[in-house]
């Protein structure tokens, strides 16, 4: 094996660089990782990292991120699949508008030059994507076909423009969807955000919210438990009945949705919401005293937040409008306030209030000494026949001892009674449980005209547009009769106007809305002038289905091929962070079932398996440039090597756990790739040995690994893999060093399992590793070897014996001992006799072929 490279024990170690830009201009030469076409027979797997944005180079979350994905789609391709492992750019948004502002650059070439640098960077990393799909959202190529699917879902009814208030931002001057503001804060730039009333686009993912929470079920296993009830908790479905109240003076009556129909005799207020355009109709007719205070109660409203408003803890604050509701069931007048408790967008913007069954209401009924009637007796059982319920002058329940139970009245506990029980001062309904009394009062409701069966979300329509240059132009045309007409397909892309002569600082209105010569447009129907629409969609549009447009990046002619579609969709793995556990993935799977009923794809979840990995931390928080605490990709990369930087990551702990940098062993790693490397110099004999003749107990180490490997990397206990490959190599290098030698047959099958396993991890050491042991390249596309059971099975095992708790001592047994002659060999160790003396064998427990544990007395 003289022409094999020299040995790193020769050369004072191996010059990981060296390696490293070897085999990467060997992959850039001969494309391994290519996609293979038609002709490929080989079964499919679609494995996905979430793509990156490009704001400067990779970080050590894409560093984790791309090797967890990288490992998948290394480890399909060695079970025999044809693995599509595709990178692109999600780069539209506001941080390189923002940055271009800053250092009055053109967003193009700032983007530009940071995918260029991101690209080198996963590249000198070994990630095995393949380069010949790449894509970038502010291509006009890719954003022409985020066009056109908005105006086939316009066509729809699906996309659609309203006036309504919104999410604004004050410091990046645009509006946010509801799933892009936590806390009450901006998600990109962490500013306060406050409610502006505006024209808007929407998508209707409120069509689809039933299917999106049911379809939930289907992912149950194959995603993270926690992802899936944040999204059903996102959506938010509530079943209860829309019913009809009555405002005196108004012709048209006003519909509320209540989850507790059964508690409408409970009802002794009205609220609605002070933003809504019931509240300002209804404050008309009130007093110019009541009108001045709403006022000012609706300006101090308009400065807080969604969140704030459904806060428990806010004291709760509100204005009578001198208006009267009517209680549909019983007749009874209900003053009708305005609270900020109540949301415009959630229901209908108003609310029965239930201050005996509901803690807001009754917090609400407490501040402003408001009536509170208890319908729901809490203490009654709500099994067997229906109970002669007595209520004492009060309207309160009486126990059978005749005392009554004052101690639960929530007027004066200002606790409300929320639980099961049954119903009480509420006429022909009186004993009925909780749940018997719902659909009851439903059905009432229904026969006299007053509801109806109903259900509601907590999700809310996707707003879309926004107020900036840096992204998708909306593709329709205002004409001066008021019409909107989409752009003709055959005139797509519109393309974003020249950035030259615009100014891009955020000013509440889109900088297109300024570029004359780009805006004002010939309506496409009539001829006559009209304008294009200033805004530009919301980036979370281009991701929704990028995943898709990776299957044919280059057509001309659609978004994507739905004959590619159906050999590889929908993507089997999606690796990425849990922060998008709602957003992104919420608006993926909507879109892709708009798709599905538009008979684009054959399946309607667009990621079957869903993996997230955890954050890579530095001192217990998380790096950034504000606390001076990162660790920078590139240094790691050029002071290590990609390898020791990939296996100390994947070391480091299971992978939906943070990692602290802290903790992270790149000297470690580096260690053990050396061992590794000169494993394979020192192996001394040929490709064709015959390894049945090898080290037995070496064999059986090695055939364990590739036993054990597959279910441990679909488990995506990758650290655990590390640590058996480690335990491989230290087998591998007592075998050689005090064994039967380097030319023992066993030592080169080891060898070459380290190298084929090892390559999930640390691709160029693998790559070397493979060919120092003589064969061709690329150990990448070399398929593993299946485990002989004989090999697997255990000829000898340590049973551990226990005396009344404690460990006495331990016996070399066979594996298929039997419990009878484990507990006699148990029995008849001198260190168990020592330790019974003279007392008695009361209990004997016997698990074979591992423990036995004895209790005495």
């Amino acid at each position: 094996m003289s022409s094999m490279p020299s040995s790193p024990a020769e050369s004072g170690g191996p010059d990981v660089h060296a390696v490293q830009r070897k085999w990467q201009e060997r992959w850039a030469e001969k494309d391994p990782f290519r996609a293979g076409g038609d002709e490929d027979t080989r079964p499919r797997k679609y494995v996905l990292a979430m793509f990156p944005y490009p704001s400067g180079d990779l970080h050590m979350g894409h560093a984790e991120n791309y090797l967890y994905s990288d490992i998948v789609a290394r480890f399909w391709r060695h079970r025999g699949y044809n693995v599509l492992h595709p990178i692109g750019w999600d780069s539209f948004g506001l941080p390189a508008e923002n940055a271009a502002i800053q250092r009055k650059a053109d967003p193009v070439q700032w983007t530009s030059a940071n995918i260029a640098q991101q690209k080198t960077s996963m590249k000198d990393y070994g990630v095995s994507f393949d380069w010949s799909r790449v894509l970038h959202t502010s291509d006009p190529d890719y954003y022409r076909w985020n066009q056109w699917l908005f105006e086939r879902l316009y066509e729809r009814g699906l996309a659609y423009r309203k006036d309504g208030a919104v999410n604004w931002c004050p410091f990046d001057q645009t509006v946010l969807a509801n799933e892009q503001v936590v806390d009450g804060r901006c998600e990109r730039c962490g500013n306060e955000v406050i409610k502006k009333k505006l024209t808007q686009w929407y998508l209707r993912i409120t069509d689809y919210a039933d299917r999106l929470l049911d379809d939930l079920n289907q992912l149950e296993g194959f995603w993270p438990q926690k992802v899936i009830q944040m999204q059903r908790n996102w959506i938010g479905r509530s079943v209860g009945a829309d019913i009809d109240f009555e405002i005196e003076g108004r012709a048209e009556k006003v519909t509320v949705f209540s989850t507790r129909p059964d508690t409408l005799h409970g009802a002794t207020f009205f609220v609605v919401a002070p933003d809504s355009d019931l509240a300002a109709e209804l404050i008309q007719g009130a007093s110019a005293e009541a009108q001045e205070r709403f006022a000012t109660y609706l300006a101090d409203v308009r400065k807080a937040t969604d969140i704030d408003r459904q806060s428990s803890d806010r004291p709760k604050t509100g204005v009578f409008l001198e208006r009267w509701a009517i209680n549909p069931v019983n007749g009874e007048r209900m003053p009708v306030w305005a609270a900020d408790y109540v949301l415009a967008d959630y229901g209908h913007g108003a609310v029965m209030a239930v201050p005996a069954h509901d803690q807001r209401d009754l917090d609400f009924a407490r501040a402003f000494d408001l009536p509170v009637r208890i319908v729901v007796d809490t203490t009654a059982p709500v099994t067997g026949a229906i109970p002669v319920i007595e209520l004492d002058e009060h309207g309160v329940p009486i126990d059978p001892g005749g005392e009554s139970i004052d101690d639960l009245d929530p007027a004066r506990t200002g606790v409300a009674l929320a639980g099961e029980g049954r119903l009480i001062n509420s006429g022909p309904f009186d004993g009925l449980s909780k749940r018997t009394a719902i659909s009851r009062v439903i059905d009432q409701l229904q026969k006299d005209g007053l509801g109806r069966a109903a259900k509601t979300f907590r999700l809310r329509d996707w707003l879309i547009s926004r107020q900036r240059f840096w992204g998708t132009p909306i593709p329709m045309i205002h004409t001066d009769d008021g019409r909107i007409v989409p752009v003709p397909d055959d005139q797509l892309p519109v393309r974003l106007p020249a950035v030259e002569g615009l100014d891009l600082t955020p000013k509440g209105a889109s900088p297109l809305g300024a570029a004359k010569d780009w805006v004002e447009v010939a309506d496409p129907e009539t001829g006559a002038p009209a304008r294009r629409d200033p805004d530009t969609m919301d980036t979370f549009v281009d991701s929704s289905w990028y995943y898709m447009r990776f299957l044919s990046p280059g057509d001309t002619t659609q978004p994507f091929s739905s004959r590619e579609a159906d050999k590889w969709g929908p993507v089997d793995f999606y690796i990425g962070g849990v922060e998008h556990a709602i957003l992104h993935l919420l608006y993926a799977r909507f879109v892709t079932k708009a798709m599905f009923d538009m008979g684009m794809v054959e399946f309607t979840e667009p990621f079957t398996h869903l993996i997230n990995q955890g954050m890579v931390i530095l001192g217990g928080t998380k790096m950034s440039k504000s606390k001076g605490n990162l660790v920078l990709f590139q240094e790691e990369l050029d002071a290590h090597g990609a390898d020791a930087l990939r296996v100390a990551l994947g070391f480091a702990g299971p992978v939906e756990d943070d990692k602290d940098w802290d903790d992270v062993s790149t000297t470690g790693a580096t260690k053990f790739l050396a061992r590794a490397l000169r494993i394979a110099h020192d192996v001394d004999s040929e490709t064709d040995v015959v390894w049945a003749e090898g080290d037995a107990a070496l064999r059986r180490v090695t055939h364990r690994l590739w036993a054990d490997a597959p279910g441990l990397i679909e488990q995506t206990k990758f650290n655990v893999v590390v640590a058996r490959l480690m335990e491989l190599v230290n087998a591998t290098r007592k075998a050689i060093d005090t064994g039967a030698g380097a030319g023992d047959p066993a030592v080169r099958e080891a060898a070459e399992a380290i190298a084929m396993i090892l390559d999930l991890f640390a691709p160029h050491t693998a790559e070397e590793m493979w060919e120092v042991l003589g064969y061709e390249p690329f150990v990448g596309l070399a398929v593993w070897r299946q485990p002989d059971p004989t090999l697997l099975v255990e000829e000898s095992v340590t049973a551990v014996v226990q005396v009344d708790g404690k460990v006495r001592a331990t016996l070399e047994v066979s594996a298929r001992i039997d419990a009878a002659d484990l507990e006699a060999r148990a029995r008849a160790d001198e260190k168990v006799r020592r330790a019974l003396g003279d007392r008695e064998i009361v209990r004997a427990v016997v698990r074979p072929p591992k423990v036995v544990s004895f209790s005495t007395k």
